[in-house]
């Protein structure tokens, strides 16, 4: 699979929330639910504006500094309501199980790359049936810095022997954007719930995974 540079795709990386599964309306249900608990009322430009960023940037951007344990003690609580909320609720994002299907027929290599706990990772592609879809899963306990920062990325592309220049991802957060261009990699940005704007430094915009750009800019068939 040569890209338009020359070089040859060997992985697509993908992120979870809002790329493979749409995820958002229980992440603001889970985080509304705990912040009410605290006092603290959180609005969707709010919840908009840090979700994709792990939870320990999320609460202390929210409720200001707090202890490690603290950290920990929230973000459990956080993802304990998220993971009952979305038990036989989720569904794929347009576009994304054919796309995920046309790429391993293509014999390309797939991995998620999320700031999500294992635990939510691992319920979510249960309740999709994709537990054996992806290569490998790299989750928030596998690294030490979340996006924007490129540790996830350079983790997946090493553990399936791949070269950054060689991989690309598809994101919709623009810290994850961010982390993917750090890493070396193309990215397609999917705008499914944000501004194109705010995705621009991606190689490729799109509002669909249905799109029909998305499969030559993959040097692959379009899905019929």
């Amino acid at each position: 699979m040569s890209r338009p540079d020359g070089s040859t795709i060997k992985a697509v990386l993908w992120d979870l929330d809002g790329v493979l599964v749409d995820t958002a309306p229980f992440h603001f249900q889970a985080w509304r639910q705990l912040f009410a608990g605290l006092g603290r009322e959180v609005g969707e430009e709010e919840f908009r504006r840090t979700f994709g960023l792990r939870n320990d940037a999320i609460l202390r951007s929210t409720l200001g500094e707090l202890t490690e344990a603290r950290v920990r003690e929230l973000s459990q609580r956080k993802e304990a309501i998220f993971r009952e909320r979305i038990k036989g609720n989720v569904r794929p994002m347009a576009g994304a199980a054919a796309l995920l299907s046309r790429l391993r027929q293509a014999g390309l290599k797939t991995a998620i790359v999320s700031s999500t706990p294992r635990q939510n990772v691992d319920v979510l592609l249960h309740s999709l049936k994709l537990e054996d879809a992806f290569d490998i899963v790299i989750a928030e306990e596998d690294v030490k810095r979340g996006k924007p920062d490129p540790e996830g990325y350079l983790l997946a592309a090493e553990r399936l022997g791949a070269e950054p220049r060689r991989c690309v991802v598809i994101e919709d957060a623009p810290g994850g954007v961010e982390a993917a261009k750090r890493a070396g990699m193309r990215c397609i940005g999917l705008a499914a719930e944000r501004a194109p704007d705010s995705l621009a430094e991606a190689d490729l915009v799109v509002a669909s995974l249905e799109e029909r750009a998305v499969y030559p800019f993959l040097k692959l068939q379009p899905a019929e």
